[in-house]
């Protein structure tokens, strides 16, 4: 796949360094809007707390048949007529890789979007971050950043993306490895060919994680707006394509971009892994409910809600 782009000349390294080191400026305002997302987000869902051992009180419950003497909270069941049982939190701490893809196309942004994809992925990144500490559980970035449980991993990962910027374009490599039995969560375009991408959701899933796709595209890359002369770019290669009408070009260049999602989403299924899609003119709170509700193993009660957009692909896109 190519990416549209409204540029009229090959992207200089020059350029694409300047546009890596304006993201970092951004990044301090980057965060303050992911942690206004995480707070609208986390105020729909009760998160990933659940019931186990450990030692931090969640709630009291009612007693149950069954349930060892030793649980009752005196004190709480002595100004009721019901017998309680203090219920502490689940403490055990789950792994999640997030990597967000910064290469030269995730830089695209078109007139019909507020930002760019790349500024998206990060505020995505940080807000689920922020969601996930705030829930206890460990969050890293593969190859730049060890899996802590942290409150303060939002922060965390902006000074490692501010470190290793250089080292986010593209999917995470092979030689990063990801620990068994955890989750990576991949923001990126997925603007690859199938047959690489399709490699590199095998070689990872043979690691051991379990694996979440968040496509983040320009509205634009989706509708082709384009008219008359126009002069596509690819951003990554530099390679010019000049259409007369680019209007032309609409219909088969949508027919190629959806097969290019369902082949994406096919691969995913494939080896047992969920992908989402996300434009830049939507608000970021809609795929990051999404997400963190599949996380939070409440899928089926959140799409009863009949929300659809940001929803993981189920044979048709959102």
């Amino acid at each position: 796949m190519t990416s549209a782009s409204e540029l009229l000349s090959r992207p200089s390294a020059l350029a694409l360094e300047g546009a890596s080191q304006d993201l970092v400026a951004k990044l301090p305002a980057l965060l303050m809007e992911a942690r206004r997302v995480a707070i609208t987000v986390a105020q729909g869902t009760h998160g990933r707390r659940r019931a186990g051992p450990g030692e931090t009180f969640w709630q009291y419950r009612t007693f149950e048949a069954g349930d060892p003497s030793a649980l009752i909270d005196w004190r709480r069941s002595a100004s009721s007529s019901h017998l309680y049982v203090r219920e502490r939190e689940w403490e055990a701490a789950h792994t999640v890789w997030i990597w967000l893809d910064l290469s030269p196309s995730m830089m695209f942004r078109s007139h019909l979007a507020p930002q760019s994809k790349a500024e998206r992925a990060v505020v995505l990144a940080l807000a689920l971050a922020t969601l996930l500490s705030e829930a206890g559980e460990r969050v890293g970035i593969p190859g730049l950043m060890e899996p802590k449980t942290r409150r303060n991993a939002a922060t965390a990962m902006v000074e490692a993306i501010a470190r290793g910027i250089g080292a986010l374009g593209g999917l995470p490599e092979g030689g990063r490895r990801v620990s068994r039995h955890s989750e990576i969560v991949i923001f990126s375009d997925f603007l690859e060919p199938e047959a690489s991408l399709a490699a590199r959701f095998a070689l990872l899933a043979r690691q051991g994680s379990r694996g979440h796709l968040m496509r983040i595209l320009d509205p634009a890359e989706e509708s082709l707006p384009y008219q008359g002369r126009v002069d596509f770019v690819d951003a990554e290669s530099g390679e010019h394509y000049v259409a007369e009408r680019a209007e032309s070009l609409r219909d088969d260049y949508r027919a190629r971009l959806a097969a290019h999602k369902a082949a994406i989403a096919q691969h995913a299924h494939s080896v047992g892994w969920s992908p989402f899609l996300h434009h830049t003119d939507r608000a970021a709170t809609e795929p990051l409910l999404a997400l963190h509700m599949h996380l939070s193993g409440l899928e089926k009660a959140y799409r009863a809600t009949g929300f659809v957009k940001g929803q993981p692909q189920a044979g048709n896109d959102p």
